[in-house]
């Protein structure tokens, strides 16, 4: 057998898919790669748009970079706030962003080509994708923060290589795989505190809209922040008892918010570090919300077993997070999250099947997953103690 069909006999046998299928593949690769075929696909009538859709397709990730350099740039001058006043004129946009006439239009050319803004007779206004933005303090402040990520990945081979100094996201996510993180002092933990805290009410919302809060007594929120999330759910469930686990320096912030929301005399916030000590018991629900992708797997069933143990036999417990494999978001998991993680230094992001699997391994069963509104950002799965 030669060393190409040898690969193909291990392809098949590695998934065990039927040989010919593999076969089949190796084929339409060579064919793909055909500047022939490229040459006949985008002349022929029936294989035209699918050529041209693949063009864009590629191009499309190689100009990635510099799209996301435009929504910056929007972000940074604020022209979502601005156009949200109503249409402008190229000379009065000039004036507001502080831009020379041929610098404003060339912003101005390039977030209508990216549905951000749009051409109104002689004006300018919110484009499809613009008009989300306003008030969106949550997504601007991430869209911020990835300057940090595109310095990082300035040479991914290097970081891929484990070449590169110590990371921009690996500082500023200063608890990420750091054994010491129960000492990190509140202005270590301020930046990422706050930025978690402005993100969070989307992800909260999204979970409470599709899992029934108000049905429990004690909510325990793990490694819950500043507690957006648990200021949220008391909205929900007016009866709700919540408890707050997270770093002493992030939990002082949390009480801070609970005395503003009215919140201290039912919401509680624990100082400590949950991989190095068990968990406050009383609760009967507990919640994970963008933790488990934070931690490598052996840490992230230390996290799964230290909330197991401190549930009652009939507790439930919630795992909310962007997921691997989210249908129609599939680039999310693996390569957004895949690269960011890696970029911080920890975690990883998974499947809702992987993660049920970590959730049996713990003593946790009737694990379902939940649908959420926007996928894309939150999945959520929901799971009941078994035996231990």
């Amino acid at each position: 057998m030669n060393s190409k069909l040898s690969a193909v006999a291990e392809a098949g046998a590695a998934d065990d898919a039927p040989p010919w299928w593999h076969q089949w593949r190796v084929w339409r690769d060579q064919l793909l790669g055909s500047a022939r075929f490229h040459r006949f696909a985008a002349a022929f009538p029936l294989t035209r748009p699918i050529a041209r859709r693949r063009a864009r397709g590629l191009f499309d990730l190689m100009a990635g970079f510099v799209y996301s350099q435009v929504l910056m740039a929007c972000v940074q001058l604020r022209l979502f706030d601005i156009l949200a006043e109503g249409p402008q004129s190229l000379q009065a946009l000039c004036r507001r962003l502080d831009l020379a006439e041929p610098q404003a239009l060339r912003l101005l050319s390039a977030a209508a080509a990216l549905d951000l803004v749009e051409r109104r007779g002689a004006a300018y206004g919110l484009g499809s994708l613009g008009a989300v933005m306003v008030g969106n303090t949550a997504l601007v402040a991430m869209i911020e923060h990835h300057a940090s990520l595109y310095r990082d990945l300035a040479d991914p081979v290097s970081l891929l290589r484990g070449q590169r100094p110590p990371t921009e996201l690996g500082s500023y996510w200063a608890y990420a795989d750091n054994a010491a993180a129960g000492e990190l002092g509140a202005q270590r933990v301020a930046d990422y505190s706050a930025l978690m805290a402005a993100s969070q009410p989307l992800i909260a919302d999204q979970v409470l809209d599709a899992y029934p809060i108000a049905r429990h007594r004690c909510l325990l929120d793990v490694g819950g922040g500043e507690g957006v999330f648990l200021c949220a759910a008391a909205r929900r469930a007016p009866s709700l008892r919540l408890m707050l686990l997270d770093l002493p320096a992030v939990a002082e912030r949390a009480r801070t918010r609970f005395a503003a929301a009215g919140l201290a005399d039912r919401a509680e916030a624990i100082g400590g570090d949950f991989l190095n000590r068990p968990l406050p018991t009383g609760a009967d629900v507990a919640s994970l919300v963008r933790v488990m992708f934070d931690h490598h797997d052996d840490n992230a069933m230390r996290i799964l077993r230290a909330v197991r143990a401190a549930l009652p036999a009939d507790g439930t417990l919630l795992v909310a997070e962007p997921m691997a494999g989210t249908k129609g978001a599939e680039p999310m998991g693996d390569a957004y999250f895949g690269f960011y993680l890696m970029a911080m230094g920890s975690g990883r992001s998974r499947t809702p099947q992987r993660l049920s699997e970590m959730l049996q391994a713990a003593g946790f069963g009737a694990i379902r997953q939940v649908p959420t509104r926007i996928p894309l950002q939150t999945g959520l799965l929901v799971a009941r103690c078994t035996s231990v």
